[in-house]
């Protein structure tokens, strides 16, 4: 049985510290930077950064300089900062209720109450979950275990071989992130490409192919591997070489001009292929909620036994000792009640209001039932492919839809105004996308405290105070935003309003739905699809030892842009070339370990330069001071050159470094 220790004398042991208020007031700091950062790009281009790696940096960076620091006390501090820094996302929903009308500011409270209740209830579900999808699994949690590597080799306690080892995975972490840096720096003066794409024309329809120049999804591409990898070309191959091109079928014909022709195939895309891959995401949720079931409650099962033995008196591993069970469905019980309260608060008054009570209903069972699927669905995405690649947006369009539906069949024959009921449904879904955030992060947080031995009920405590600390920034941030940009499709919206795309497409999808405007046979389309590729899987599963094909990986390829689901597989394929010469060579464990700290350094590289990048965008109030080139084709040339040249120069370092260790 593992003991936690950091040293021992005779038979005497001293526990790492690990959850310490320097730690917690540490992770409250980065919090304030990392989550006005992911606002702020989240509402102006639809992405937000992952926060675990660059926290887990800042914080060895830090916390070196106090005495007595160790890699559980890191951990936690990139615990705190991660999971507020992706309750952020929550921007995807929230800024709808402006853009439909329905509300004219983001007042504190009532915004703070839907982020923290939402994300600790997306921290409840995500105890059980840590036994089935974290411990019980053979999920890759890419992100998890770079944030992992990257806290090892910050860790000064060890000697001899194992400090020699980290000393040289650090180095190998600062190189990837130098050269990843580097690159991200030259995209964002417009020196270098950060995507390239072409569109063209297959038969009588259009598409698109292209890749981003991303060194950061070169690495995560190297650490989920080459199964995810090739599924999500297949999604890929799907949307963009088959239905694509069915779709824009007779739509390009007479164009020759590549800008015109770009604007069709992507608008098909946003509008049409993309709810296909929600209904093939959503069937693939599905069946992969049922795949999971078992394990779901083995963790349950797990869970209450640790909470016994506990009481009885027993040992139980340090890295066993969750949050007690009971006190998890005691907290998600109790908090239905606040929930009710909040949508009572924003019924009251309203047109409304005569519904108020099967409407509380509906939406209280929905948040208790559907939270559970929804966190289990975004812990196997982060899992699948990690939290910042995870196609967290089509979640909240199935929480869209199924909420819609449900509120639409309530209020079916009455004289409920489509509005409010639109309003309504957006103010329930942000509290379940508040679970969907979260769960996405937290499984993937837990997995790093697994690979370093901490405690899971602290850092679930930790997580917690993530989510109260997010809670209180993000209201005023929204309002600042509306204040200073408004957003797009808002009354009196300027030029310069932000984007906020995801939160417009979902207030359309509710908005389709409520007023029959909505194309169900996409979504039925996308359902068929994912039930063919369920079959693959599982005939491939049941009849060969090596092969498989992930329903919801395809999904993944389907729904995003090409140039994410092209680049990721790239990077699986260099990943296997490289761990293919590391099972060659001598020691090759740690020859394939220093593989994974190359991909760990590209993405530490271009998170902590996203982080300035975003800072400095927003102090020059909305334009980027640093776009000080034209751009254009010699910037594509450019680009693509510095990236084969970046990604080779680095693998071939690191199997130098590598082999010189021999």
């Amino acid at each position: 049985m593992a003991h936690d220790t950091a040293s021992a004398t005779g038979s005497q042991t001293t526990p790492l510290r690990e959850l310490t208020l320097r730690g917690v007031i540490i992770g409250g700091l980065i919090t304030l930077v990392f989550t006005a950062a992911n606002v702020y790009l989240g509402l102006k281009v639809g992405l937000t950064f992952a926060t675990s790696i660059p926290a887990a940096v800042i914080s060895m960076a830090v916390l070196r300089k106090f005495a007595g620091h160790n890699i559980k006390e890191n951990n936690i501090v990139q615990t705190i900062a991660s999971s507020a820094g992706t309750l952020s996302a929550i921007i995807f929903v929230l800024p709808g209720l402006i853009m439909v009308g329905y509300w004219s500011g983001f007042e504190f409270w009532e915004t703070a109450a839907v982020c923290a209740i939402g994300g600790v209830l997306g921290v409840m579900y995500s105890i059980p979950l840590r036994r089935a999808l974290v411990t019980g699994s053979d999920l890759p949690y890419p992100e998890g275990v770079a944030a992992a590597e990257v806290l090892r080799v910050g860790d000064d306690d060890g000697d001899g071989a194992n400090h020699a080892e980290n000393a040289q995975g650090l180095k190998v972490i600062l190189m990837g992130g130098i050269v990843s840096a580097v690159m991200a720096l030259l995209a964002a003066t417009k020196a270098a490409a950060s995507s390239v794409a072409t569109y063209f024309k297959v038969g009588a329809g259009a598409t698109t192919m292209g890749t981003s120049l991303s060194m950061a999804l070169i690495g995560v591409g190297h650490l989920v591997g080459l199964p995810v990898g090739i599924a999500m070309l297949v999604g890929v191959v799907i949307s963009f070489f088959i239905l694509l091109p069915m779709h824009t079928s007779g739509l390009v014909d007479g164009i020759s001009d590549i800008t015109a022709l770009g604007d069709v195939v992507d608008s098909v895309f946003s509008s049409e292929i993309r709810f296909i891959g929600v209904g093939t995401m959503a069937i693939a949720a599905i069946w992969t909620l049922i795949k999971i079931a078992g394990p779901i409650a083995r963790g349950i099962s797990a869970s209450f036994a640790s909470s016994r033995q506990r009481r009885a008196g027993q040992v139980v591993d340090v890295t066993e000792r969750d949050i007690p069970f009971p006190y998890v469905i005691g907290a998600i019980i109790v908090l239905m009640i606040p929930i009710a309260g909040l949508l009572w608060n924003f019924v009251s008054g309203t047109d409304i209001h005569q519904h108020m009570g099967v409407l509380l209903v509906v939406s209280v069972a929905f948040t208790l039932l559907v939270g559970l699927i929804i966190a289990s669905v975004c812990g196997y995405m982060a899992g699948l492919i990690g939290a910042s690649n995870s196609p967290i947006s089509s979640v909240g369009i199935i929480a869209v839809l199924v909420a819609s539906l449900l509120i639409a069949a309530v209020t079916r024959g009455t004289d409920a105004e489509p509005l409010s009921l639109v309003a309504y449904t957006l103010f329930t879904a942000a509290i379940v996308f508040g679970i969907a955030t979260i769960s996405n992060d937290n499984l993937q947080d837990l997995k790093t405290g697994q690979l370093v031995g901490a405690t899971p009920w602290k850092q679930q405590v930790a997580l917690i105070i993530g989510v109260l600390f997010g809670s209180v920034v993000i209201p005023p941030i929204l309002q600042v935003m509306l204040t200073g940009f408004g957003f797009q499709g808002m009354e009196g919206a300027g030029p310069d309003a932000l984007a906020a795309p995801q939160a417009a497409l979902m207030s359309s999808v509710a908005s389709g739905i409520f007023d029959n405007s909505l194309d169900w046979n996409l979504i039925l389309t996308g359902v068929g699809i994912g039930v063919v590729l369920i079959i693959i899987d599982e005939v491939l599963r049941k009849t060969t030892d090596k092969y498989s094909l992930s329903p919801l990986a395809v999904g993944m390829g389907m729904y995003l842009p090409v140039s994410l689901t092209v680049i990721i597989p790239i990077g699986a394929i260099l990943g296997k070339f490289y761990d293919r010469w590391a099972a060659r060579q001598e020691r090759p464990e740690f020859k394939k370990r220093m593989g994974t700290l190359l991909a760990t350094g590209l993405i530490v590289g271009e998170s902590l330069f996203g982080v300035v990048n975003a800072g400095i965008i927003a102090a020059a109030g909305g334009a980027s001071p640093l776009e000080i080139f034209p751009g254009g084709k010699l910037s594509d040339i450019v680009g693509i050159i510095l990236f084969v040249a970046g990604i080779s120069l680095v693998y071939f370092w690191t199997r130098r470094r590598a082999s010189a260790e021999n």
